[in-house]
Order: structure tokens, then C-alpha cells, then sequence
């Protein structure tokens, strides 16, 4: 299982998603452009020395990581507040990548459609969403969750 950073631009939720991804064992990709550069402080205070445990793909574009991604043929889970199907009525694989957009605008349309899956949290109603950070936290547990008990 694999976490995806859609051209992320807060450097404390990119941090913080990478530390979860270094405590799950999860590998992570940025797909940029990204906001900041990886020598931002709020990213590595986030970070921690956590960033040293966990395996980043930094990918050039996003036509260069659907390359990657096709020549290895992983599934593609994009978790948006459009999303048409319930994260928890969702059956995850061990290989598939969920991918987040970027906190200020979410992901392109040409990312919409290449996405297998539109997978939604659902949240109380007239609120916009939930903090990337904890969407990704949310994922990944309920993804693992399923991974690791498969009868559940």
C-alpha cells in the first residue's frame, strides 16, 4: 500500500502524512509541482526525523508518475469531497496507491479520470472538509484495516 501527494502545498501536512507513511510502512510519492522545497522548515519540523524512515518517489509531473504507475500496474484510489463511493465500502488490495490532492485546489481532471476509484469520507453535511493530513490518516487505517483482515 502506497500514499500519493497530489502537487501538495502546505509543507506540515506533507510532513505529517510522510511520518504517518514512515509508522505504517507505507512508501510515498510526490507528485509535483509541490508548494515548497523540501528544505522548507514547517516540512522537516513536521517531518521529523521520521522523513529518514520512509521511502519517497518524487515524481516530475503527473504524466510521469501515471508512466511509473502503468509499467507497474497499481491501482489508483483518489480520495476527494466528490467522490461517488464510501471509503469504508471500499475493498483495498495491498497494491493499490492512495492519492490525495493538493489542499488548495484538489486535482486535475485528467487525475479524476485516470483514478480507478473516487473514494469519499463522508463528513457532516455544509462543511467543506476534512484536514489532508487527517484524511490520509483515515484512509490508510481503514485500508490497512481490510488488508490485514481480510474477512472483516
Amino acid at each position: 500500500m502506497q500514499i500519493a501527494l497530489f502537487q501538495p502545498d502546505i509543507p506540515q501536512n506533507t510532513g505529517t502524512i510522510l511520518r504517518l507513511c514512515a509508522c505504517l510502512g507505507l512508501d510515498a510519492h510526490i507528485i509535483e509541482p509541490a508548494g515548497f522545497p523540501v528544505s522548507d522548515r514547517h516540512f522537516r519540523r513536521a517531518g521529523m526525523d521520521y522523513l529518514d524512515h520512509v521511502s519517497i518517489l518524487r515524481h516530475d509531473s503527473w504524466s510521469k508518475f501515471e508512466e511509473w504507475r502503468a509499467a507497474h500496474g497499481y491501482r489508483l484510489l483518489l480520495f476527494t469531497t466528490k467522490g461517488a463511493t464510501d471509503y469504508r465500502d471500499f475493498r483495498y488490495q495491498t497494491s493499490d496507491i492512495l492519492l490525495f490532492g493538493r489542499e488548495s485546489a484538489g486535482v486535475t481532471d485528467a487525475v479524476v479520470e485516470a483514478a480507478d476509484a473516487r473514494l469519499v469520507i463522508p463528513i457532516t453535511e455544509g462543511l467543506r472538509s476534512l484536514n489532508v493530513a487527517m484524511t490520509a490518516a483515515m484512509a490508510a487505517g481503514e485500508a490497512l484495516r481490510q488488508v490485514r483482515n481480510p474477512h472483516d
